[in-house]
């Protein structure tokens, strides 16, 4: 039995990047002498163990065989006579085609850290083809590796494999799955752009994709096209550290737009409205999770009037904080808050602008949030008030704080 560790950890330590896990290997072993030796299993669909001190994930060398449609249409065949060379065959992409043994010496039989060098994403093998998720992985890699080019033999698998409508079988769970973690890169801009220029993005997100080359203002938009302002603002998003929600918040905000009637161009008048529906419409296809659904939903249909808060008095504010359901969901509308600084920000030039909505509403929803609203309650029943009319009281209360805080603030 031999051991040898495979993948991201040997990528990254050649990158000089940090390693958090190894990923291993194992040739001439059979799932019982893994058993045997104190490993634990626990692969599904094919032999994963854990190593009984570190808790490494161990994996059978492994080769496979397409039998259907997806990602799951395949036959695993893990045996002691699969080869190393069998194993990294497999494999997506060369940069993770790399093994070292346990002595430190590396296997690279498919030019592997020549490609790190000269900084492209190509892959092993026709097998490539053979697996649409690989479209995914490869576009987030290149959202990772943002410096890194994919070499056009590989776009031009990825198209086939589009062609081909093997993307269409993909489950909505692997797809948000790979879109989450690009989401999460430090460019996810590049991923938006592999995807479009393999013709994935039509398949698996035709709203973002019908954005580009469609116009928007200049004076609000120096990029104009709404599909690179959609890249700056991910970009923008990657920037300010901003978590899962307002990230994938800030992909769906503007889905509206994607309109292909040129009388509507360039204003978008009333494009909130169909963003929101369409934003809905894509968590549900994507089984997108609740927190990133719903902040999706309201920062599509809010983000407008959210940049024009300056504009507004204390009326307007806070019936602007009631749509968004800022006091039973104060933090996410802190995150809504902050996908709209990061919306404002992500225009061509402007990364550095300041975003005065966002503080002005902080004050005025911490002035609001402060009325104690049972004495308030307490006092409008008193006068015989029930139901709504308690209600419009707080609401009336919380409205004189807001007030009270713009006349301090000069506002």
């Amino acid at each position: 039995m031999q051991r040898y560790i495979v993948g991201g950890a040997v990528r990254d330590a050649l990158l000089g990047r940090p390693v958090n896990d190894h990923d291993w290997v194992v040739v001439g072993a059979t799932p019982e002498a893994m058993v045997a030796a104190g490993y634990t299993p626990v692969g599904k669909d094919f032999p994963v163990f854990l190593h009984p001190q570190t808790h490494e994930e161990h994996a059978l060398a492994r080769t496979e065989r397409k039998s259907g449609r997806g990602y799951k249409g395949f036959v695993v065949h893990a045996a002691p006579d699969v080869t190393l060379e069998d194993d990294l065959r497999r494999r997506d992409l060369t940069i993770n085609a790399i093994a070292q043994d346990e002595s430190g010496a590396l296997i690279d039989p498919h030019g592997g850290q020549r490609d790190l060098q000269q900084r492209v994403l190509r892959h092993v093998s026709e097998a490539f083809a053979e697996d649409p998720v690989r479209i995914l992985r490869l576009a987030r890699f290149a959202a990772r590796f943002h410096d890194f080019t994919v070499a056009p033999e590989t776009l031009a698998l990825v198209r086939h494999v589009v062609d081909a409508g093997e993307v269409d079988h993909l489950v909505a769970e692997r797809v948000w799955q790979e879109l989450a973690t690009g989401l999460m890169e430090p460019r996810p801009s590049r991923m938006l752009q592999v995807l479009r220029e393999g013709g994935a993005l039509a398949r698996l997100l035709p709203e973002v994709d019908r954005l580009y080359g469609v116009p928007q203002p200049e004076a609000h938009h120096p990029e104009v096209d709404t599909g690179h302002h959609l890249e700056l603002v991910l970009d923008q998003a990657a920037a300010m550290g901003a978590p899962l929600p307002v990230r994938y918040a800030c992909l769906c905000h503007d889905l509206g737009k994607c309109t292909k009637r040129p009388d509507e161009w360039p204003r978008h008048i009333g494009h909130e409205g169909r963003s929101e529906r369409l934003a809905r419409a894509v968590s549900e296809r994507l089984k997108a999770p609740n927190d990133c659904a719903e902040l999706a939903a309201v920062v599509a249909r809010e983000h407008t009037n959210i940049h024009r808060a300056t504009e507004f008095g204390a009326a307007a504010l806070l019936r602007l904080m009631e749509r968004c359901d800022a006091f039973r969901r104060p933090d996410r509308f802190e995150q809504t808050l902050w996908a709209c600084e990061i919306d404002a920000r992500g225009r061509l030039g402007l990364a550095e602008r300041d975003y005065p909505s966002r503080p002005r509403l902080q004050a005025a929803f911490a002035s609001a949030r402060a009325v104690a609203t049972a004495p308030v309650a307490a006092e409008a029943a008193a006068r015989g008030a029930k139901g709504e009319a308690i209600a419009r009281a707080i609401h009336a209360a919380r409205a004189h704080a807001i007030e009270q805080e713009l006349l301090q603030a000069g506002t």
